[in-house]
């Protein structure tokens, strides 16, 4: 977390970004930390608090540099069905980056004690270096952490606010790929962190969605919908509201509601995450403010409350407060597999108010299947966030131990000449990393696989192909990528065409071009010559179509049978 910030990239970002304060994250930082360095660029120094919304340096920076998504980001969209995948759908693992100080430390730490025990899930934790992953590794096997189930991937990030500018995963078919957006803070190795873990480390897809966003505004159901506050709309000013949604649709299959969101003096962030969770189908958790009834955020919290009761849901509510410029929430949780991590706080207004107990009690009811552990976020809720926005999400690899493909092109339904060259591309997932690539090739819609494309080749998503000399309209292709542990999976395309199937000597359609069209046609014109058509059992004597059977048929069905298919 050493480097400075270089240029930003999407739409502008609107002046409510620029005017986004620090609420009691100032008297955290070090004396002199994040302040302009080299041309008055922000710095993130090693182990130096960096607060979720924006520095004072950092505020100065985008307006004079506004934070824009690279226009060439449209460019790639996922083509097969897609499905955004919910927090409470199962995880293989949660994201972590090792940022903070000591007391960020302890934070992250007994996360993870959970996540990889009673969570059942996989730990991933970005580091900037090996020596900090040794570190690391280290630390937390003095936690009670199972570190067998701890990963790392070593890549500089400069804040540990990974909800924010971290991967979200979709599902394009079986395969699991990545919605990246362009990160609302001027930070630049948290903006590029998705395109090393997902195409690198990973070696998943990763789609660029052009979206100025931070990631923690945003909530979403395991029915292909999504929630967001219209931060949304200030980030990004050269879209409409509705094409904001629309590049929601097209990369994550979701039809989103925007919220109006807390002014910047009750949350400087401005995010969803801070009131709101979803737990289940139809199941929602939202803040109520108790100690300050009829504020602006309480009017917000009871509108929504009340608009998912009318759909109905099933509405929980959870107990929040402003102290100090401190927003005090029990909605910013983490929930994976059949573990919640719940903030709580030592702060004596909120905890003598008996909020720490209402909190663990309503989700405990709200969610009884699920081990509900309650976790001291004092050190990091002054900072703008708490546990939900520094983690994230990674599902379940649907395959198990084998790889999953989805075939992006062909879909299906197209139509090739024979000897044209066609680019074949997939996606492919595993639990570990899938190494080799085999393509065979059916024309008769996947019943037989007599012709092998390629066997054995890099398994790179993209192989060129000639088509051969074959006319079909019943072509299917076979993708099979295979893993170092020789596990496979395969996926099948929909049939498409290559060259002209049509064969008009083919009488009785049953695929085959022989004598017994011949013979069949013979009949069916014995019984039928003179009459109108439609006449014959098998199939129309009448072949030149003028609705009437005559020698004219005859003979056109002998120039055709002639020269066959």
């Amino acid at each position: 977390m050493r480097h400075p910030i270089h240029g930003a990239g999407g739409a502008a970002i609107g002046s409510m970004l620029a005017m986004m304060v620090t609420c009691g994250a100032a008297a955290q930082l070090a004396p002199g930390a994040l302040k302009g360095g080299e041309d008055n660029r922000p710095t993130y120094p090693e182990g130096v608090v960096v607060p979720r919304s924006m520095t004072p340096a950092e505020r100065a920076w985008v307006q004079r540099h506004p934070i824009t998504a690279p226009i060439d980001r449209a460019t790639a969209t996922p083509v097969g069905p897609v499905h955004c995948v919910a927090e409470y759908e199962p995880m293989e693992s949660i994201l972590f980056a090792w940022e903070g100080d000591a007391s960020l430390i302890n934070i992250q730490k007994a996360m993870i004690e959970q996540i990889t025990t009673v969570g059942d899930a996989d730990v991933w934790i970005s580091v900037d270096t090996t020596s900090e992953r040794t570190s690391v590794q280290s630390t937390l096997a003095a936690t009670g952490a199972n570190t067998a189930r701890v990963k790392y991937v070593v890549r500089t990030t400069d804040s540990i606010w990974i909800r924010d500018y971290g991967p979200r995963y979709i599902y394009e078919g079986d395969v699991r790929a990545i919605v990246d957006h362009t990160y609302n803070r001027p930070r630049p190795n948290d903006n590029a962190f998705n395109s090393y873990y997902g195409g690198t480390t990973r070696r998943q897809k990763v789609y660029g969605l052009p979206l100025v966003h931070g990631g923690g505004n945003f909530h979403l159901d395991a029915s292909n919908h999504g929630n967001a506050t219209r931060l949304i709309n200030n980030e990004n000013a050269g879209l409409s509201e509705a094409q904001i949604k629309a590049y929601w649709q097209t990369y994550q299959n979701l039809d989103t509601t925007l919220y109006t969101p807390f002014p910047t003096s009750v949350d400087s962030t401005q995010h969803i995450d801070m009131w709101m969770q979803i737990i289940g189908d139809n199941q929602v958790v939202i803040s109520d403010w108790p100690a300050q009834p009829g504020t602006t955020q309480d009017v917000i919290c009871d509108n929504a409350a009340s608009a998912f009761a009318s759909a109905g849901w099933t509405v929980h509510r959870t107990p929040a407060r402003t102290v100090s410029g401190t927003h005090y929430t029990y909605t910013n949780v983490v929930i994976c597999n059949d573990l919640v991590l719940v903030p709580t706080y030592t702060n004596t207004t909120i905890s003598g108010a008996g909020y720490n107990t209402q909190a663990l009690a309503t989700w405990q009811a709200a969610m009884p299947g699920k081990t509900i552990v309650g976790v001291n976020c004092q050190a990091i809720v002054t900072l703008a966030g708490v546990m939900h926005c520094i983690v994230m999400h990674i599902p379940e690899h649907k395959g198990g131990v084998n790889p999953t493909v989805f075939v992006q092109m062909p879909l299906g339904g197209e139509t090739f000449a024979q000897g044209q060259s066609v680019s074949i591309e997939w996606i492919s997932d595993d639990d570990v990393l899938s190494v080799l690539a085999d393509i065979a090739l059916s024309t008769d819609g996947g019943a037989t696989f007599p012709t092998g494309i390629v066997t054995g080749t890099i398994d790179d998503g993209q192989h060129t192909w000639v088509t051969p000399a074959v006319d079909t309209d019943r072509a299917v292709l076979r993708v099979t990528v295979r893993d170092a542990s020789g596990n496979s999976g395969s996926f099948t395309t929909p049939e498409f065409t290559i060259g002209d199937p049509s064969c008009p000597g083919d009488y009785n359609g049953n695929d085959e071009f022989d004598v017994v069209d011949f013979l069949d046609f013979l009949d069916d014109f014995g019984n039928c010559e003179g009459q109108v058509a439609p006449c014959g059992a098998i199939g129309d004597a009448d072949f030149n179509g003028d609705t009437f059977v005559d020698v004219v048929d005859f003979l056109d069905f002998l120039d055709a049978f002639g020269t066959g298919c």
